[in-house]
């Protein structure tokens, strides 16, 4: 990774601005257009979203019930070949998981090395945790692949007694990801389910971990948090082992068709998954502007001038990108 060196941070700072991906009202501010004339290219959101089929009329009037949430975790455990010894907790979204889990231990330090995705910094912050960019600490957090370059752990680098393997992007590659880790004391890995399947409005996301941490979280999380449609939904496309097949062969195209377009305008591959790409650029903030003047949003980083992260053009988006670069 090309700039990784000159963005290491000798510690974290969980008071600086956390900044996403999204937020296409401010660039509409700036900008102008209307929301349905903008293209979001900012998040690592999948822009072939899993085809939602038809839901019950008793999936929004009820409290779900313990079936329909046993019926999500038994599509997540052979979805992600969950190890006997680990029991999963669905959740609304990766995001609430995360601002839980530095409660389950006594503050202390915790190992985050940057750049990275700043919500786990700021969530140890919040629980009094001190946050710092090297070892010892007594909790790390491994976002794997890491968001924004796509670095790749190794089951070597979760060695803290808590340790929380943050796995959103990992459904592309899931050869690499470390689930069989998840029945270690202490081990958490977290599962996203809008970015892969495209639907990070549904809200859900997963915990896995031994049951003593899982009881633990559930509680934190409290009774149903997750709602009758995402349960419905969401064991559909988890059982949907062919769907998940086909779309990583197209993610993986359009990648590729990506870099070819940014790196023929000059710009340089630094890394990233096949939903998001990281590139370096002579001014990323001017690329920003250039792009969103064609009504395309796109990501910079306040600790970089040179990383521009983009995500997968829609279909009807590749002629507006490049007719815009």
């Amino acid at each position: 990774m090309t700039d990784v060196l000159d963005m290491q941070m000798d510690s974290i700072d969980p008071r600086a601005r956390r900044d996403h991906g999204g937020g296409l009202d401010g660039a509409m501010r700036l900008f102008g257009g209307a929301r349905s004339e903008w293209i979001d290219l900012s998040t690592g959101i999948n822009p072939h979203p899993y085809p939602i089929g038809d839901l019950a009329h008793s999936d929004w009037t009820e409290l779900p019930d313990h079936g329909t949430f046993e019926a999500l975790v038994a599509a997540a455990r052979s979805f992600w070949s969950v190890p006997e010894g680990a029991a999963i907790l669905p959740a609304p979204g990766a995001s609430a998981l995360i601002a839980r889990i530095p409660a389950l231990a006594p503050a202390g330090t915790v190992e985050i090395t940057p750049p990275t995705y700043n919500e786990h910094a700021a969530a140890f912050s919040a629980h009094g945790w001190s946050v710092q960019s090297t070892g010892p600490a007594e909790a790390r957090v491994l976002v794997h692949p890491n968001n924004p370059d796509g670095r790749l752990w190794t089951a070597t680098d979760a060695s803290a007694p808590l340790t929380a393997i943050d796995e959103s992007f990992c459904d592309v590659t899931p050869d690499a990801s470390l689930i069989r880790l998840a029945g270690r004391p202490g081990t958490v890995v977290l599962k996203s389910f809008g970015k892969f399947w495209g639907l990070a409005g549904l809200r859900l996301g997963f915990a896995i971990a031994r049951p003593e941490i899982i009881a633990r979280l559930n509680d934190l999380t409290g009774p149903w948090a997750v709602s009758g449609p995402a349960l419905r939904i969401g064991t559909q496309a988890l059982l949907d082992h062919g769907w998940a097949e086909q779309i990583r062969t197209r993610l993986a195209a359009d990648a590729a068709r990506l870099d070819s377009l940014l790196t023929a305008k000059g710009a340089e591959l630094s890394g990233g998954t096949t939903l998001f790409r990281l590139y370096r650029v002579e001014d990323a903030a001017a690329w920003q502007s250039r792009l969103a003047r064609a009504h395309i949003w796109s990501r910079v980083f306040p600790y970089s001038d040179h990383f521009l992260r983009l995500g997968l053009p829609p279909a009807r988006g590749w002629d507006r990108l490049e007719s815009a670069l």
